[in-house]
């Protein structure tokens, strides 16, 4: 096999090569490398199968050189999911094999991989997420009849209430769902993302079409929002954000709902809702209201000094949730501009 390392950012015709495997996603696209190599400038190496001009297989990795943290090698930081592309005749084993040598010749703690298929009957997953998906192959009427009562009731309730929903592609929109996000992030007990993060965003994704936020206003008050990424005919959910003082308005139905019929109107077959933690059971109710399909999501992990895949720890809650709740949010959004780039 002619196994390469390359940069999705630099190589010819990258989003066309990997567009042509159905296992694609957004998350694959040189738009996501662009925005994470620019944002917290992780080192892009794609481990690749070319043949003919063709992608027959691809593991998107970035390299995670943190004194905090360690190097380590992952696919990919604060992305859901990025399944290994596999063509048929292609032995992922030795795909894998490769990127472990190089793991090892570049000192990494560990690798971590994250798909939602078993990368092996005889590898278990460190960590295990839940994804939600929604095909979106029917008419308009159709897919929101196959919603949840309750989440129609919300829906509904949104729209009388006087929220209004607008798509957003501007500037001054990505400064306004920063603003609701970070609200978001201290009401969860965490630091924001930096907002260098969220302008790259909007240079590589949002401006080049091939993104949207959506923010809901009452009374002519930004009340809540989602940021929404799309590539070929699939579509994640990737950030939502919203003033818990206005929960009772239900925006947050009226977001997904405005999303999912752009989705539709703009050839979209697959929406995704991207990853939630197993103990979070209110996020998954929402989600599963929406028609979706449950499935899990697997994060495995090479632990280069073990020799194996080992168990890991997702380290999101705890003690430190409370005292991220108490500081005050420039505090915390110094802490995000500092703390993110060695986590991923």
């Amino acid at each position: 096999m002619d196994l390469q390392i390359i940069n999705p950012i630099t190589y010819p015709n990258w989003d066309e090569l990997i567009l042509l495997n159905p296992d694609y996603s957004f998350f694959h696209s040189s738009a996501w490398a662009k925005v994470l190599n620019e944002a917290y400038g992780y080192k892009l190496l794609y481990f690749t199968v070319l043949k003919n001009e063709g992608l027959l297989a691809a593991v998107p990795i970035m390299e995670i050189s943190s004194f905090l943290t360690g190097r380590r090698g992952v696919s990919l930081p604060f992305t859901d999911y990025c399944e290994p592309i596999v063509s048929d005749g292609i032995n992922f084993q030795e795909v894998l094999n490769f990127v472990l040598a190089e793991g090892k010749e570049r000192n990494w703690k560990y690798l971590e991989l994250r798909s939602f298929k078993n990368l092996s009957p005889f590898t278990f997953p460190s960590l295990t997420y839940v994804g939600h998906t929604l095909n979106l192959s029917n008419k308009e009427d159709q897919i929101f009849s196959g919603f949840r009562d309750s989440t129609k009731r919300n829906i509904r309730k949104a729209m009388k209430e006087g929220v209004e929903v607008k798509i957003n592609h501007s500037p001054e929109s990505v400064e306004e769902f920063y603003r609701l996000n970070y609200m978001t992030r201290k009401q969860h007990g965490l630091p924001p993302q930096p907002y260098l993060f969220f302008k790259k965003i909007y240079d590589h994704i949002i401006c080049k079409n091939l993104g949207f936020l959506i923010l809901a206003s009452f009374q002519n008050k930004p009340i809540a929002g989602g940021a929404y990424f799309h590539f070929g005919e699939k579509a994640v959910y990737k950030y939502g954000a919203s003033n818990m003082n206005y929960q009772n308005l239900r925006a947050n139905n009226l977001v997904m709902w405005e999303a999912i019929k752009w989705c539709c109107k703009n050839g979209i077959k697959h929406f995704c809702f991207g990853r939630t933690e197993p103990e979070n059971q209110g996020l998954i109710q929402f989600k599963s209201g929406w028609g979706t399909t449950e499935e899990q999501i697997n994060y495995y992990r090479y632990d280069f000094k073990k020799g194996s895949f080992a168990s890991g720890s997702s380290k999101v809650t705890g003690f430190h949730n409370k005292i991220f709740r108490n500081l005050p949010i420039p505090v915390l959004n110094k802490i995000g501009d500092l703390l993110y780039k060695h986590v991923g």
